[in-house]
């Protein structure tokens, strides 16, 4: 007796052909170093040494791109910035740090 296997169907998103889209953090000045490595440790699986640099970036000029991606993951990667919330260290900070999602080609 012959046994036919139906095909499986695939599980996984197929990403690799949609256009890549930029997370950019944006600097202010009531984050500390600490709050902006352990978010990005937290949000991205960035590690110690990453976090510092991208942090030591965004201080320097403004913005960091924390990662490049498709849109729909980097739109919830921003909102996850958007809503990691306030950093303890400075009693002065009121919520989360700011982020944007911009076309990677840009």
């Amino acid at each position: 007796m012959d046994t036919v296997t139906a095909p499986r169907e695939k599980t996984g998103r197929k990403t690799e052909n949609l256009p890549p889209y930029n997370v950019v953090l944006l600097d202010d000045d009531d984050h500390s170093y600490e709050y902006v490595i352990f978010m990005l440790r937290k949000v991205f699986g960035h590690p110690l040494e990453k976090g510092l640099k991208m942090a030591q970036e965004v201080d320097a000029t403004g913005r960091v791109v924390v990662k490049t991606t498709h849109l729909e993951e980097a739109e919830l990667k921003r909102d996850q910035i958007q809503n990691f919330g306030p950093d303890p260290l400075i009693p002065r900070c009121k919520g989360s740090m700011s982020a944007t999602v911009e076309p990677a080609n840009a």
